[in-house]
């Protein structure tokens, strides 16, 4: 029920404030389970993703917006406990076989699924690789997978802006439902979980017009990441060296100073040139 509430207000507001556009969707099932897979460019592909949709999509969402502190982890926490997002451990291991059974329930249930198959927030716009997460979903559940691919967010609200821009049009434009069927029964087949993960991400990349990676965005983030802090310790480092300069410098200033004024103090003391003559 929040979730309706939340959309029926939130929805006008967006309309107004961005105009967002859809396309395809008729292509998302009107009953049934389904997978929607998208691209992930900003925290307000939640918003304007099920936006144009009569459905209602559970995201298994990262679970660090359940868990934080303060007033601004309490609305969130709240926002998305409302909405009915699933909160997901995104350490791998049996943490990813428990999200994976999450993900199952919800489409037993004949619900809609999102998932953001790259795992996390593009950096830099681009699209990167897939985890196979999907590809087991898909099979273990035998739903279609509906691409979604989310344009122009990015530009909207980019990963670190907590306040949006105006004046950008967002839209989201859903692909034909994607058949892999073929593959039944091949869910424990690594090569199988690639090509279908892969064949996913490139009808995104189709939809969205977005360049693609062939890496995992959490890698590239971790490098970004590392390069910016040796940025910032370079730069720590030039502003520590600057400042012992200075200092140095100043040092130095204050020595010829105190010379400067020994020497006036000397040549005080000196007898005055040119004594009394003496007489022949």
């Amino acid at each position: 029920m929040f979730y309706w509430v939340v959309k029926a207000i939130l929805g006008p507001v967006l309309a107004v404030l961005w105009q967002p556009r859809a396309e395809g969707v008729e292509n998302v099932p009107r009953q049934g389970p389904a997978i929607m897979v998208s691209n992930h460019l900003s925290f307000s592909d939640h918003f304007f993703g099920p936006l144009p949709l009569p459905r209602k999509i559970t995201f298994l969402a990262k679970a660090e917006y359940f868990t934080g502190t303060g007033p601004k982890g309490l609305i969130s926490r709240l926002f998305f406990t409302g909405v009915g997002q699933i909160p997901i451990d995104r350490s791998g291991g049996k943490a990813s076989e428990a999200a994976l059974r999450t993900g199952l329930k919800v489409l037993k249930q004949g619900k809609l699924l999102g998932i953001y198959p790259e795992g996390t927030r593009s950096p830099d716009g681009r699209l990167y690789r897939g985890r196979t997460g999907v590809a087991r979903l898909a099979l273990e559940s035998k739903a279609p997978v509906v691409p979604m691919a989310m344009i122009n967010v990015d530009r909207i609200m980019p990963p670190g802006r907590t306040i949006p821009k105006l004046g950008i049009r967002p839209k989201v434009v859903f692909g034909a439902p994607l058949d892999f069927s073929r593959y039944y029964g091949m869910e424990k087949d690594p090569r199988v979980l690639r090509a279908i993960t892969d064949e996913i991400m490139y009808s995104l990349m189709e939809l969205s017009g977005q360049e693609y990676v062939d890496r995992y965005a959490q890698s590239v983030k971790a490098e970004l990441e590392a390069a910016a802090k040796e940025e910032r310790k370079e730069q720590h480092a030039g502003e520590k060296e600057r400042r012992r300069a200075e200092r140095a410098e100043r040092k130095a200033g204050r020595r010829l100073e105190r010379e400067a004024k020994r020497a006036e103090k000397r040549a005080g003391k000196a007898p005055a040139d040119g004594g009394a003559d003496t007489a022949a």
